[in-house]
């Protein structure tokens, strides 16, 4: 979200940090860590999706066992649950 914000292809009314922290104390969420597990699969991944950003969530997803909530339909390729119509 900060790099989209960055390039103005994202507009919030604040910075995209205060908008993360806000819906996650609205939400009752958790921020998501990078871990070796999921660096470490983003290796074995086919290369249905190549952008990087994208990879991680993919492995992510697949090592915690939980969905995704995406338009991208690359997503699809994957073992994933993904969430959009």
């Amino acid at each position: 979200m900060a790099i989209k914000q960055s390039k103005n292809r994202l507009n919030l009314a604040t910075t995209a940090s205060d908008y993360t922290a806000a819906k996650l104390d609205l939400a009752d969420f958790e921020l998501l860590t990078i871990d070796l597990p999921h660096l470490a699969l983003i290796s074995t991944l086919p290369l249905y999706h190549r952008d990087p950003f994208d990879r991680l969530l993919i492995a992510q997803a697949i090592d915690e066992d939980i969905p995704i909530l995406s338009r991208d339909r690359a997503f699809d390729a994957y073992s994933v649950q993904r969430f959009w119509e």
